[in-house]
């Protein structure tokens, strides 16, 4: 696979990730009847916070969204969009269409999940990190899941990677996948290997309602 098709594959990917990302953002604002601003906050945030994230700790200084808006532009216009969605038709949050909504988001989230994961381990290796595994697993986490915790704690709920259907556990399987594969074949066949077992786990969770398990017990 060629360094063009690699980056544009990747790239696709991201910015499907990025629709799902910010359209829960803005979905969950939308929930908590926040006003224009607190959508559009909540949604590029969960969109773009995870990358944010690891370009601090990475040292990468201003963060690459400031650099190269693209994500960020297209956050933006997803959450305008479902906004006016909305807003023009307050009944779809209570019709058929958001189970269908829903359902569509969910894969799409997942592949933003795998994409996310494995470009926060790409880029701390492209940063000179790539034989710190543990950070590496880190950081990749931290960009697949980052945006979502934020956005949680900004609505003021337990974030959902904390409670719900092995979230964050999807994207350390991944990562840890990659680090596994990284030593024994080719860095684009273990990008690819890991997101699919990504996405894979997150499909699975989501349609077994898969859940570790809790101290306490519902009665």
């Amino acid at each position: 696979m060629s360094m063009e098709i690699h980056v544009s594959i990747f790239f696709a990917i991201e910015i499907i990730g990025t629709i799902a990302f910010a359209s829960s953002g803005a979905m969950a604002a939308i929930k908590k009847e926040l006003d224009l601003l607190g959508v559009v906050v909540l949604g590029v945030t969960t969109a773009v916070g995870g990358g944010m994230l690891r370009d601090i700790i990475l040292g990468i200084v201003p963060p690459s969204l400031f650099l190269n808006p693209v994500y960020v532009f297209t956050a933006f216009m997803t959450v305008m969009i479902l906004f006016l969605v909305v807003r023009l038709n307050q009944r779809i949050l209570e019709s058929s269409y958001i189970t269908v909504y829903e359902k569509t988001m969910n894969i799409f989230d997942a592949v933003g999940l795998a994409a996310f994961t494995v470009t926060g381990i790409d880029t701390a290796a492209l940063a000179g990190y790539g034989e710190y595994r543990f950070l590496s697993v880190f950081l990749g986490v931290l960009t697949g899941v980052g945006g979502g915790a934020l956005r949680d704690i900004m609505a003021g709920q337990t974030p959902y990677i904390l409670r719900k259907h092995v979230y964050a556990c999807a994207s350390l399987a991944g990562a840890l996948c990659y680090v596994f594969l990284a030593e024994r074949i080719s860095g684009d066949s273990a990008l690819i290997i890991s997101a699919l077992l990504i996405i894979l786990v997150r499909i699975l969770a989501t349609r077994y309602c898969w859940n570790l398990p809790a101290a306490t017990k519902k009665s």
